[in-house]
């Protein structure tokens, strides 16, 4: 009798749930298909990111034999003029190696620059002013070179912040090839003017230096790019990781941890422009990196990648820390300073306008500069955000009425 009842106890359990399972259609996803419904890739009708970038010369930047200028600022604009800085290197100095390298020739392309500046009317034809930041004295951490700039414009007054090298001595080779290497240590100095046009004053000590010889970016500093986000300053940089498989330009130890970042992007925050910035405790927030270009959006920050493992495209972050992929396979500026409609708002103030234009370097027959253009506006993104909300509200209705403004046949 205790047999049957359990059977029959057990039977009733089967028949609840197979009945409570009638109805019910068993969903098949693709990993591709299931990042698509949950909303983590758009098509490009959708994409407010979806852009081409147009590449267009520049009247004043023209290639020039024996001349050198790469790495350009964010641009500016202060009253009616626009303003942007870069590395320039002596004309027809040499490169020869950290090992052959004096006082006159080069180690590396950014051995022996200044920091020099130009402006523009209207953003196409561009006129040379000369020297913004000159290399320091000996001793000091920027009597070798400075190069690579970007500007911050804050509290009514002008920041300059670059790569600094102090001396050849940290000129290190790295092996590949003769003119391989960097300075190690490098770091980020920074001067400070009360207009774009100067006199810059130097800080008597850099705002950022390389970690540890234990830290994912204990040999060098590298690119830094300004963000003005909650009353702080976020300033990402690049650094090179501490790769077992290939020579070590340093003479410090490998990082295991770190062992398989061949180079990635981190953060520094700041609660004033000149500082103490402090490293985020999440980095690097980015993998991959050199040739970055960071902008404001809406209330976060937009990033591109040249290198890394997802290279060719831009990236957002809502927080400033964590970022995610929201478009790839573009062909990203190289080296590109973004123009700042603006000039450095709080983004959680003000939405970031988003990017039309900028400047970046190109490579060949030597290193010149090239205009971008694209249409990465918060205009054009809202304009696409609204289209997409109309798509999905249609999906969630009850109901269906046919809206004119879905039909793309019209468009």
């Amino acid at each position: 009798m205790k047999r049957f009842e359990i059977n029959l106890f057990s039977l009733v359990i089967f028949f609840s749930v197979w009945t409570s399972l009638i109805g019910q259609t068993t969903t098949y996803e693709s990993a591709s298909y299931k990042r698509f419904r949950e909303g983590k890739i758009h098509y490009e009708k959708y994409n407010e990111f979806n852009t081409q970038f147009k590449y267009v010369k520049l009247e004043g930047f023209e290639f020039e034999k024996g001349i050198e200028r790469y790495y350009p600022s964010s641009v500016i604009k202060v009253d009616n003029t626009y303003y942007m800085w870069y590395s320039k290197p002596p004309t027809y100095s040499e490169v020869v190696g950290p090992k052959e390298a004096t006082d006159s020739t080069r180690a590396f392309h950014w051995d022996l620059c200044e920091v020099w500046y130009a402006t523009s009317e209207d953003g196409y034809k561009w006129k040379e002013q000369g020297v913004a930041i000159q290399r320091g004295p000996a001793g000091r951490y920027d009597h070798r070179s400075v190069f690579n700039p970007e500007i911050l414009v804050a509290n009514g007054k002008y920041y300059l912040c670059y790569q600094s090298a102090e001396s050849i001595k940290h000129a290190r080779w790295g092996k590949s090839f003769k003119t391989a290497g960097d300075f190690v240590p490098n770091v980020i100095g920074m001067s400070v003017a009360n207009s774009p046009n100067g006199p810059w004053k130097a800080l008597n000590e850099p705002i950022l230096k390389p970690g540890s010889q234990e830290d994912w970016d204990g040999e060098v500093i590298h690119e830094p790019t300004f963000i003005v986000k909650g009353g702080k300053y976020f300033i990402y940089y690049k650094s090179d990781g501490r790769l077992p498989w290939k020579p070590n330009i340093s003479s410090g130890k490998f990082n295991k941890e770190h062992a398989d970042i061949p180079l990635a992007t981190g953060v520094a925050i700041a609660n004033h422009p000149e500082g103490p910035y402090i490293k985020s405790k999440y980095n690097p927030v980015l993998m991959g990196g050199h040739g970055s270009m960071f902008w404001p959006y809406r209330n976060g920050v937009c990033a591109t990648l040249p290198e890394g493992p997802e290279r060719n495209s831009i990236l957002f972050s809502e927080d400033g820390i964590n970022f995610y992929p929201v478009i790839q396979g573009l062909v990203v500026p190289m080296g590109g300073g973004a123009y700042r409609p603006g000039n450095f708002n709080d983004v959680d103030i003000q939405p970031g306008q988003g990017l039309t234009w900028g400047v970046g370097h190109a490579f060949y027959p030597q290193y010149h500069f090239v205009r971008f253009e694209c249409n990465l506006s918060l205009k054009n993104g809202d304009r696409v955000q609204k289209e997409y909300k109309m798509v999905r509200d249609y999906m969630n209705g009850d109901g269906y009425k046919f809206d004119a403004a879905l039909d793309s046949s019209n468009k």
